[in-house]
């Protein structure tokens, strides 16, 4: 009697999978979309899928494509990959991100669209100053349309797969009064002139040429067996087309995302791609992932409460085999100051419990939000690290301010003049400031001094010394103010008159409004401190904190930020209806701006393993003014059996209280920043016009120019200066000079940058 035939062992990656993961690794013909949950384990089920197909012999490495959205998870995966199936995986040129596989593919058709081969790819630096230049060859005006206005523009079209052929006059509508569809074509000529591209170009050049030429698009369908895509939802326009292109001859394509966790449309991603997938790819195999490795039952039940409530999404819900664990905690406080106490001392009971503060995180919706918690870790000694941001008072718009407000403390303070000099820009370029130094270091006085002193000359050109005069000018009046106006007004007041908020108001990127956020957290920060040098003091004692290295410090992190990372204890603050969520969101998208917000927030609370803290408070400073606050909707969204809530004004309502009594209207800046126009802004300034003799006054009132001069030099005396030559002392003046020069004519000079001949 034969025996039956021993099963052939199970492969070692099959291991460990629960039955949706293996149905998503053994499914392989056909489209498949894995919905993948926080925590689910979806790059195991993706790593052993692409073993899957090697082991068995499906596909050569090198008919895989495997795209992923960052160079770090192509890495992990081939990593991954390669334990499981060893050398095998240096044959697979198309595992990358979508840009590097892009970019492969260019460079060996790139004749197709006008480039050659070895083209180089430009970075934000060079494609802004390539479009400047083109703003200035249309006689545009670059302070008004700023060019990283129209680079923003020129980005979301390429993402949206379009060339300038496919712009409409709404579009174009969109930048200079209807030239953005010219200066998008104008750019792409120059690109090609340049034999570059920038980013945007390598999808969109690929996409033209798959769409265009059939011999090509047969070439990579047949090519590619097997397609691969990691983050699905995070997709955009352009990426999506130039998949469903590759993969409709053999529709061999696994995409695995997760619709509940697209939180990227600010830089174009369209949850719409994951949510047709079914229609663009009729019969497609859809497999959940719901088992949840990470948090406790009550954090999942939370979070899929709350999702619910979207309507675009194709559902799911996260379970765990996990018993027990605490509700999420849904804490009231009075002010935005108690919430950053109360969380402190959460943290400091954590750790006395032994939870390690590598293991603690504080997810904000927006940067402004992280000020008040640093500053309360620094007060109390809890260490911290800012991922994926500089700390407050590192970020450069508070750097530029600081640096503003440390000149007018302290005219000597060069390495603030530095900074501020030129910015915003004001026409002064290296030769102007080079200028100042020389100076500075001959005379032996500060670069303040030296640029008020080098005004009586002609050692800059007359642009520079005007742009020059209205600097000290500004910073003399400024310090005047300094004794007339509380420290945080005079703050504000010199943001606005440098320039400096204009910059930004005029700078439409994304990432203008946190900046402007944060700038208005610096205000209002200072306001705690008695005077500017209390404040001043106290910032350098933040930043030398900064110089410490402990090894166990909380993360504080925006949510955005925090997506693919995991904590034991997770404290998510500001969850107030403007705050979170985002007001501007829902101004400029409705309500798919809200369901994007509330995807937000589930993925916020799906960051917590074991303790999940939602702060909200009853009042809160936003652009420097008090406002009362409502709990955000998404408080209300939680289900109630998942979720403990708490008040609490320990403290908060006292101190508050207390400071009502010192001011006879806390809101009282509430009303100032309402008039804050051009007539408050001349009454604040007591109606001050740069006129030239206005300059002197306030020049003369800024630093000492008591400078006796030098007394080797003599009237009728030959001196030689590096830029007018040579020439004879016709006026001495203390240590200025009236020089007629042998080719540059009578110039009036400092005695500094001459020398005897």
């Amino acid at each position: 009697m034969n025996e039956a035939p021993t099963p052939a062992p199970e492969p070692g990656y099959l291991r460990g999978l629960n039955p949706p993961q293996r149905e998503a690794v053994l499914t392989t013909d056909g489209p498949v979309l894995v919905l993948a949950g926080a925590g689910t384990g979806k790059t195991a089920a993706l790593t052993a899928r692409l073993a899957h197909l090697i082991a068995t012999r499906r596909a050569w490495p090198s008919e895989i494509l495997a795209v992923t959205f960052t160079n770090k998870a192509a890495r992990e995966m081939k990593e991954r990959v390669g334990r499981i199936v060893g050398d095998a995986v240096e044959g697979m040129p198309w595992l990358g991100t979508f840009h590097s596989v892009a970019a492969r593919m260019l460079r060996r058709h790139a004749e197709l669209v006008g480039l050659q081969s070895n083209f180089t790819i430009l970075d934000t630096d060079d494609q802004l100053r390539l479009l400047k230049q083109l703003i200035l060859a249309a006689d545009i005006d670059e302070k008004r349309w700023p060019a990283r206005m129209l680079g923003g523009l020129v980005d979301r079209w390429k993402n949206r797969g379009w060339t300038p052929d496919q712009i409409d006059a709404g579009e174009s509508e969109a930048y200079a009064n209807g030239k953005g569809q010219l200066l998008y074509r104008q750019y792409q000529e120059r690109l090609k002139a340049l034999n570059a591209c920038d980013f945007g170009d390598l999808l969109l050049h690929m996409l033209v040429i798959l769409r265009t030429r059939r011999d090509v698009l047969d070439l990579y369908q047949q090519r590619f067996k097997y397609i691969l895509v990691d983050e699905y939802q995070d997709t955009n326009q352009s990426q999506y087309l130039w998949l469903r292109l590759l993969a409709q001859e053999r529709r061999n394509i696994c995409c695995v995302g997760d619709d509940d966790q697209s939180i990227y449309s600010w830089r174009g991603a369209e949850v719409a791609n994951i949510l047709r997938f079914e229609k663009d790819f009729p019969g497609a195999k859809i497999v959940r992932l719901e088992q949840n490795y990470r948090s406790t039952p009550h954090i999942l039940a939370a979070a899929s409460g709350l999702i619910a409530h979207n309507g675009g999404r194709l559902g799911k819900t996260l379970w765990t085999e996990e018993a027990g664990g605490e509700k999420v905690r849904v804490v009231g406080v009075w002010d935005g100051p108690e919430e950053a106490r109360r969380v402190g001392d959460e943290i400091e009971t954590a750790e006395r419990r032994g939870v390690r503060a590598r293991d603690i995180a504080i997810l904000v919706r927006a940067q402004f939000q992280t000020r008040e918690f640093e500053d309360r870790f620094i007060a109390v000694g809890i260490p911290y690290r800012i991922v994926g941001g500089f700390r407050f008072y590192e970020r450069a718009e508070i750097r530029d301010a600081l640096a503003y407000l440390r000149v007018i403390a302290q005219p000597a303070d060069d390495l603030a003049f530095e900074r501020i000099v030129n910015t915003p820009k004001r026409g002064l370029g290296d030769k102007a400031v080079a200028k100042v130094h020389e100076l500075a270091r001959r005379a032996g006085v500060p670069l303040m001094q030296a640029a008020a002193q080098i005004l009586d000359s002609d050692e800059l050109t007359p642009q520079a010394r005007r742009a020059m005069g209205n600097l000290v000018g500004d910073i003399a009046r400024w310090r005047q103010r300094l004794a007339e106006l509380p420290h945080p007004e005079l703050a504000r007041l010199v943001l606005d008159e440098s320039g400096y908020t204009a910059m930004l108001q005029a700078d439409r990127s994304a990432e203008s409004a946190g900046r402007l956020e944060n700038l208005a957290e610096l205000t209002r920060a200072m306001e705690e401190y008695e005077n500017l040098g209390a404040f001043l003091e106290h910032v350098s004692l933040v930043m030398e904190n900064d110089e410490a290295r402990e090894a166990e410090k909380v993360t504080i992190m925006t949510i955005h930020a925090a997506k693919g990372l995991e904590f034991d204890t997770v404290f998510l603050a500001g969850w107030e209806e403007g705050v979170f969520p985002s007001q501007r969101a829902l101004d400029e998208g409705g309500s798919a701006s809200l369901e994007e917000e509330r995807r937000l927030a589930y993925v916020a609370i799906t960051r917590a393993r074991r303790k999940c803290f939602i702060f909200h408070a009853a009042n809160r400073r936003i652009y420097g003014q008090w406002t009362s606050s409502i709990p955000s909707r998404f408080v209300t969204e939680l289900p109630p059996d998942h979720v403990e809530s708490e008040q609490t004004m320990s403290g908060g309502e006292s101190l508050w209280r207390a400071n009502w009594s010192e001011r006879a209207d806390p809101f009282a800046d509430v009303a100032r920043g309402q008039t804050r126009g051009p007539g408050w802004r001349r009454a604040v300034t007591g109606g001050f016009e740069r006129t030239p003799a206005r300059i002197v006054e306030a020049k003369a009132s800024a630093v000492s120019l008591g400078n006796p001069g030098r007394t080797d030099i003599a009237l009728g005396q030959r001196v030689f200066h590096s830029k007018f030559g040579y020439g004879t002392v016709a006026e001495i003046e203390g240590n200025k000079l009236e020089i007629d020069f042998e080719h540059a004519g009578r110039k009036r000079v400092l005695d500094s940058f001459v020398s005897v001949s």
